[in-house]
């Protein structure tokens, strides 16, 4: 990002790896609709800034108190990587604000990214994860945000067996909610969203319902759907703020909207009070950003590894060399009608 609406490539000089850090080389990269909103200013006025926050990298050099890794391991890149010295984590179950809120977001928001030929990555014992053998590394690189954020949507909605969930929005974090929803035993799995890739690939990680917003409004189609009663949780990873009004209709008593959409600082919220039964209702707001460290990319890559699902049906566009990171970013900016998710392969001589 050379400035706002200006992206394109950069010299600067290779990254200093810490006592506790680790210098890396990506082999894998996916761009994200954060990188591309942050390239049109929604960081703020940014300049000379890499970007990219989703990788699988190459150990190049480690600090002198890295016990966990060597130059030339294969490791998977969480996009959250905490400072654990944070005394602010001590009183704050959420990771992801160790300095404040998001802080943790390292990439993008405090420091370069890994659009590059080396990348920096903090206190690297504690946030970096071996690539356990035999993985395919496309699925691999969807655990460290897609995965992550997208469970991250479930777990904040405590969805319990046989609830009835929505799922709002199902571009990439909003399928892996819809898996994530399926898999924490979700009964009746109402999935929002349009597009024909992304309807087939949420029918394979268990949606029972399509619901479109070209057929009309879509809480009276979901009400319909369930003769009124409507639904224990929604989960929104797409819209407007309005589409939190949305979700409040649609749920019962005792539910809960978990947000992990990002919403534009010039919009504000305003909730009718019969949405929230009049304050009454029990109902839940919760919104939060994806969680970091080594230990949970270690879990999302165990469900990989014993076979509960497969996370590269998120990738519809695949790119060789590292030059093809410009062409598989401009693909995430434009978002054409059969994109999931795109990634970039990397080999070095």
């Amino acid at each position: 990002m050379l400035s706002v609406n200006n992206v394109g490539w950069m010299e600067k000089e290779k990254p200093v790896a810490g006592p506790l850090d680790a210098i890396l080389r990506p082999v894998a990269v996916a761009p994200c609709s954060s990188d591309t909103h942050t390239s049109h200013g929604g960081s703020g006025d940014q300049k000379n800034l890499i970007l990219g926050h989703e990788a699988i990298g190459e150990v190049v050099e480690v600090g002198e108190l890295v016990t966990r890794f060597k130059p030339g391991d294969i490791v998977v890149v969480p996009c959250c990587t905490p400072d654990w010295l944070a005394t602010d984590l001590q009183s704050n179950k959420y990771n992801a604000h160790d300095h404040g809120l998001m802080a943790s977001f390292k990439f993008l928001l405090s420091k370069d990214g890994v659009f590059a030929e080396f990348f920096h990555v903090n206190q690297a014992d504690a946030n970096l994860v071996k690539l356990p053998e035999g993985m395919d590394m496309a699925a691999a690189l969807m655990t460290v945000d897609m995965m992550s954020t997208g469970f991250f949507g479930v777990e904040q909605a405590e969805v319990e067996f046989g609830d009835t969930v929505v799922v709002i929005g199902i571009g990439p974090v909003g399928l892996m909610a819809v898996a994530g929803a399926h898999l924490k035993g979700a009964g009746r799995l109402i999935a929002v969203g349009t597009r024909p890739n992304s309807v087939a690939v949420a029918k394979e990680f268990g949606a029972t319902d399509i619901i479109s917003y070209k057929d009309g409004d879509i809480v009276e189609q979901i009400l319909k759907l369930t003769n009124g009663k409507g639904v224990d949780r929604v989960i929104v990873a797409g819209g407007k703020t309005d589409t939190i009004n949305q979700a409040l209709q649609l749920l019962r008593p005792g539910g809960i909207v978990s947000n992990m959409n990002f919403f534009d600082a010039t919009e504000t919220f305003e909730i009718p009070a019969w949405d929230w039964g009049l304050g009454m209702s029990n109902k839940d707001i919760r919104g939060g950003f994806c969680p970091g460290g080594a230990r949970r990319i270690e879990k999302m890559l165990e469900m990989i590894q014993y076979n509960r699902f497969d996370p590269a049906k998120l990738i519809t566009h695949r790119f060789d060399g590292f030059d093809k990171i410009e062409d598989a970013f401009k693909l995430m900016d434009e978002k054409p009608a059969d994109l999931i998710k795109p990634a970039v392969f990397i080999k070095w001589d």
